[in-house]
Parts: C-alpha cells; sequence; structure tokens
C-alpha cells in the first residue's frame, strides 16, 4: 500500500478514490464552508462576551465597597474567566487554520479552570475536607501532566503538516 499525499491546505478529508461523486466533495465542501463560517460568529460571540466580562470586572473592582482582599478575589475570578473565553477562542482559531482538533488547548483550558476553582475556594476561605482539596490538587496535577505529555510526544507542527 503507498504512503496518501498531504491534504491540500483547505482539505479536511481524503478523498475515497477517484471514483467518489462530483456531489459528494461539492457537498462537503459547502459543510465545511458553514461549518468555518459559524466557527467565525461563536469566535467572535466569545470575544465579545471577554471584553464585557472584563470591563464589568474593572468596574466591579473599582465600584464594589468592602475589603480588597474581596474585591481582588472577584476581580482574579473573573479575569481567569476571561482567560479561558479567550483560549476557547484560540482554539476555534487553530481549528479554522488547521481543520484539526489539537488537544494543547483543551488541556490548558481544563488546567485554568481547575486553577480558577482552587484560587476561589481558597481566597473565600471555604472550608474544604482533606479529600475535595485533594481532588482539586489531583485535577491540576493531571492536567499538567497531560500538556507535558502532548508537548513531549506529540509529533511537531512540521511532521502534522506532512502527514
Amino acid at each position: 500500500m503507498e504512503p496518501r499525499e498531504a491534504t491540500p491546505a483547505g482539505a479536511r478529508y481524503e478523498a475515497a478514490g477517484p471514483e467518489e461523486p462530483k456531489q459528494f466533495k461539492v457537498a462537503i465542501g459547502f459543510l465545511e464552508h458553514v461549518q468555518d463560517i459559524v466557527s467565525m460568529f461563536v469566535g467572535g460571540a466569545l470575544l465579545a462576551l471577554s471584553l464585557v466580562l472584563l470591563v464589568g470586572a474593572v468596574i466591579d473592582a473599582f465600584r464594589t465597597a468592602g475589603p480588597l482582599t474581596t474585591r481582588a478575589t472577584g476581580f482574579l475570578d473573573q479575569v481567569l474567566l476571561v482567560l479561558i473565553l479567550v483560549e476557547v477562542v484560540h482554539t476555534v482559531v487553530l481549528s479554522l487554520r488547521s481543520h484539526t482538533l489539537q488537544p494543547e488547548p483543551f488541556i490548558i483550558i481544563g488546567l485554568i479552570a481547575a486553577i480558577r476553582k482552587l484560587l476561589f475556594v481558597l481566597a473565600n476561605q471555604q472550608h474544604l475536607s482533606t479529600a475535595q482539596f485533594a481532588l482539586f490538587i489531583a485535577t491540576a496535577i493531571v492536567f499538567i501532566a497531560a500538556l507535558i505529555g502532548v508537548r513531549r510526544f506529540a509529533p511537531d507542527q512540521d511532521e502534522r503538516r506532512r502527514s
């Protein structure tokens, strides 16, 4: 069996063979373009939401009365949420560029979310059982290990493009 050639930049799926009907190729091309358009709208909506949340967080940090630590905790929580949304937008952009789903951005989003939850719980001095605290720490460790694994063992970007 001969190795398959790399697909062109705009093509996501390799054709099954020369006998594939032209209508099938047209339908797949149409669906790919619609998917790209929907992804762009989702990315735009997430960016708009991120900006609204960030502006709201800054306004709330200065308007809200109370101790600085309480205001800083709320601000940090909102900023980390904005960071998660921006990472999701980054994932959408990567998907639009390469037409592949890459695991690294999702792992980063999960890690930020785990750290956000841990910081929020600790900053609010909520009472956690040892098991809950260990679960939060273990979740962050699993995401860190997954990120290291993906970066160490995943093929380089150049190899991904060639294959």
